[in-house]
């Protein structure tokens, strides 16, 4: 049976990005964060009914600053007590999963797609994605960029600026670019 070109994309191959279907989520999620970046402050609920609606999932206590950017929405799935500061920007061509208790900091990046080095397989918008996993109780400090396929282990720290090119183990902080680990974090057990 062949595979859907949304298909492809979630299983990591190739897939070709003017697709209609991908085309008409992505024109839909537009909407829907237009209503969410012009909602009046206070107003809602962190999260405007619009936006909800176009996430693949979002848990309880979620706040999503404005404005908020994200490729198609459906790909992208928020634990509880999720936190994301102003001016982020997720491209959620693939996966991102963002587990509870975690908070990303101002104009964090986190990409999902991987773009073809050939320049005539990218004129013809072939590309593929890697997804991205977040665990609980990580905190991702401001301007920090996630690049595809990592993922931050529980209780983890990125700081400010960091570029993330490779996993990041559970209970530490890591530093600059590429991103590194700078230090171990103690950690209760109930967290």
């Amino acid at each position: 049976m062949s595979m859907t070109e949304r298909e492809k994309a979630l299983a990591g191959l190739p897939y070709n990005i003017l697709d209609e279907e991908l085309l008409g989520i992505r024109a839909g999620v537009r909407q829907a964060l237009h209503v969410h970046n012009h909602s009046v402050p206070l107003d809602e609920e962190g999260v405007t009914p619009a936006l909800r609606e176009a996430l693949g999932a979002v848990g309880k206590n979620v706040f999503i600053e404005t404005p908020f950017h994200c490729a198609y929405g459906v790909n992208l799935f928020l634990g509880d007590d999720v936190y994301i500061n102003s001016g982020c920007a997720i491209l959620d061509c693939g996966r991102v999963e963002i587990g509870d208790k975690t908070m990303l900091g101002p104009a964090v990046q986190i990409y999902t797609a991987i773009h073809p080095l050939d320049p005539v397989e990218r004129a013809k918008g072939t590309e593929s994605t890697a997804a991205i996993t977040l665990g609980h109780n990580v905190w991702i400090g401001g301007a920090a960029v996630l690049c595809p396929g990592v993922t931050i282990g529980d209780n983890a720290v990125v700081g400010a600026g960091a570029v993330v090119v490779k996993d990041v183990p559970p209970s530490v902080v890591v530093v600059g670019n590429p991103a590194t680990v700078i230090r171990r974090i103690a950690v209760d057990d109930d967290t």
